[in-house]
């Protein structure tokens, strides 16, 4: 059934997100912190643009967050301004900011002083996912509002899945970039002992693929890895955002991560080299003799 819905962040995942539910016929009501970006989604999509967070959230059955990190969520989510303190009683908030699990805790018990639901869901797909409704949602939060706001997301999602309460999503979507990040520097570290061993990298990509060591990152990102192409997809500045807030987290529950923290090291020189909006892929060039990167 259509919803009356606000979406606050029009980033590269929020703005699809957004223009996914009012496809699905929800009356969207949108707030981006560059004004611009919402006149122009507002151009291309049915639903109204809000002068502030708390503006968009004020007659909403459900508030979708999609920004940038904790201290984003913190200054659209609090104040004079924020959208809870326009949200009425029974609305459930869900962030999909890739954020803290502490702060997925901190709105849940926010939300809950105030006769409201909340649900911590980071995605994964990146920006292609976003683009074509197929993301994967990773929640956290009470049973019986994730049921509520689970027909929303499905606007822009191929599986959303309650892992747990409250926090349980971002723990999950830490667990996922974990695994990236080490999918990834192997993945680099096999195609470029391939070229000098002189192999024909086209013929082990199909080959390899299709036996264990294939992966999301190799049917999307092999061949573009050994071309050197890098100006795309999720950057390495966002996946070093993540990976600090993963590397935090491991401090405090004592999980050893030792590839993690060294990849992290690594997407800290891509930085240096310039490449912060690379995509993460381009760890591969770190390997690569300096005249050919």
């Amino acid at each position: 059934m259509p919803n009356e819905v606000a979406f606050i962040g029009l980033g590269v995942m929020g703005y699809p997100m957004a223009g996914h539910l009012a496809a699905s016929g929800h009356r969207v009501a949108v707030f981006n912190r560059t004004a611009s970006v919402a006149q122009q989604w507002s151009a291309e999509h049915p639903g109204r643009v809000a002068a502030t967070p708390a503006d968009a959230a004020r007659d909403a059955e459900f508030v979708f967050m999609c920004v940038g990190a904790d201290d984003d969520v913190r200054a659209v989510a609090y104040g004079d301004d924020g959208a809870l303190g326009a949200m009425s009683e029974g609305t459930v908030l869900v962030d999909h900011t890739t954020a803290s699990a502490d702060l997925a805790r901190e709105l849940a018990a926010a939300c809950a002083e105030r006769g409201m639901g909340f649900v911590d869901a980071p995605v994964s797909g990146g920006e292609a996912g976003a683009q074509g409704g197929v993301l994967t949602v990773m929640c956290g939060g009470d049973a019986e509002d994730f049921e509520r706001a689970r027909p929303a997301m499905e606007a822009y999602a191929r599986a959303v899945t309650l892992i747990g309460p409250a926090g349980s999503g971002q723990l999950t979507k830490m667990v996922n970039q974990i695994c990236i990040a080490g999918l990834v520097q192997a993945l680099s570290e096999g195609l470029e002992f391939g070229r000098r061993a002189g192999l024909d990298l086209d013929a082990v990509l199909e080959t390899i693929s299709k036996g264990a060591a294939g992966s999301w990152q190799m049917s999307n990102r092999g061949t573009t890895m050994t071309a050197g192409e890098f100006d795309f997809g999720f950057a390495v500045d966002w996946m070093r955002k993540d990976l600090g807030i993963v590397l935090a987290e491991a401090q405090r529950n004592g999980a050893p991560l030792p590839v993690t923290s060294l990849v992290d090291q690594f997407y800290k020189r891509v930085q240096e080299l310039g490449g912060g909006r690379w995509d993460t892929s381009s760890l591969i060039a770190l390997l690569r003799p300096l005249e050919e990167r």
